[in-house]
């Protein structure tokens, strides 16, 4: 890039914050939360803070109540130690000048009954998602759940309100709104797995309602530009039944046109995987973020394994306003710096992925001393 300002490099306004570049740390699950209640450790909040050069980090996908969880050792924010462990990571990215968001999710159906005492998890059908829930006894395939009723629906939509008061309090600077594939909102989404009869059923503006619900509820507690969605819409590998179907563009454009009336931080979209040539969403394969650009009028955060390059190219041409790297911060703390003076990037250790506490969590070093 030579000494050209690069895109990713700019300061960018949302709302009332300023953030300091536009290469943004995307949430990435790391199972480090290792002790029964779940709760943030000072390790993390090293972590994260070696991380804070970040434009801004969304922090790994965290529960919203205790019925939500899927997966082991990833933190909540539903219990008064979670919040006091939460707390140990905001100050400590503060601290570096950093901005945090916290990623609210729940898996839904695609949990374990080894989560809930032999118990099942609720979806919103009783149907499976036939994916993979990972337990602590390793990978379990998903069971049928039970379909949630109205009642708990609405229990849900204060869960995350719940939630959101306690990222508040925990120090964050804003919440984003977990709906990628897999996860509670896109089993109401998919055709596949939502088949209700009731007002969370059916239609597309019946299914896509606990969203906005969603959104509403936690728009009691945050300014709406501090408050933002991530959407996995096309995903096909490791999400079981819940993959695009004949709804899933229509779905997306009514989604988009009624976020419009939100004054959103911004919208996270992923981008495919894999190609789309002879799928429902054939159309997607070219110009992907267009199509969310086009019909999307606030501010759009990209991810799709860019590199400094390709990060760089989507913004100058204006497709998107913000980048999200995921894998790229792993091993690269100071990733912006590396974009900066143009410094080769060091690899992950996958085997460290999911576990081995610092190791391959907090030992990967800077390219430059402070």
């Amino acid at each position: 890039m030579g000494n050209t300002v690069q895109p990713l490099l700019e300061e960018y306004q949302i709302g009332d914050l300023k953030l300091k570049n536009r290469v943004i740390m995307a949430s990435l699950t790391r199972g480090r939360a290792t002790n029964p209640g779940l709760v943030p450790t000072p390790l993390m909040a090293r972590y994260y803070a070696q991380r804070a050069s970040a434009g801004l980090i969304l922090s790994e996908g965290t529960w919203v109540s205790e019925k939500s969880i899927g997966f082991i050792n990833v933190p909540g924010i539903f219990t008064r130690e979670q919040v006091e462990g939460w707390k140990l990571v905001t100050n400590a990215v503060h601290e570096k000048g950093g901005l945090i968001f916290s990623q609210l999710g729940h898996i839904g159906a695609a949990s374990h009954p080894d989560f809930f005492h032999g118990e099942l998890p609720a979806g919103p059908s009783a149907i499976n998602p036939q994916t993979h829930s990972y337990t602590p006894e390793g990978f379990k395939e998903t069971v049928t759940p039970r379909e949630f009723t109205v009642a708990e629906i609405k229990q849900t939509i204060q869960d995350y309100q719940q939630a959101a008061n306690n990222a508040k309090e925990a120090g964050f600077d804003g919440i984003e709104i977990h709906a990628q594939a897999g996860m509670l909102i896109p089993q109401f989404l998919s055709l596949a797995t939502n088949q209700r009869s009731d007002e969370y059923g059916g239609s597309i503006e019946n299914r896509a309602r606990i969203i906005f619900e969603i959104l509403d509820a936690i728009l009691e507690v945050w300014e709406s530009t501090r408050v933002a969605i991530k959407f996995t819409p096309v995903a096909y590998s490791h999400v079981g039944i819940v993959t695009p179907d004949e709804e899933t563009i229509p779905m997306f454009q009514y989604i988009l046109k009624k976020l419009n009336d939100y004054n959103l931080a911004y919208l996270h979209i992923v981008g495919p995987a894999e190609d789309l040539t002879g799928t429902p969403v054939t159309v997607l394969q070219q110009d992907y973020f267009s199509h969310f650009r086009h019909h999307y009028s606030g501010r759009l955060m990209a991810n799709l394994g860019f590199t400094q390059e390709s990060g760089n190219a989507i913004l100058q041409e204006g497709t998107a306003d913000l980048v999200s790297f995921g894998a790229a911060f792993i091993a690269n703390p100071d990733l912006a710096a590396r974009f900066r003076y143009n410094l080769p990037l060091s690899e992950m250790n996958r085997d460290t992925l999911y576990s081995g506490e610092e190791n391959g969590y907090t030992d990967y070093p800077a390219a430059i001393a402070e």
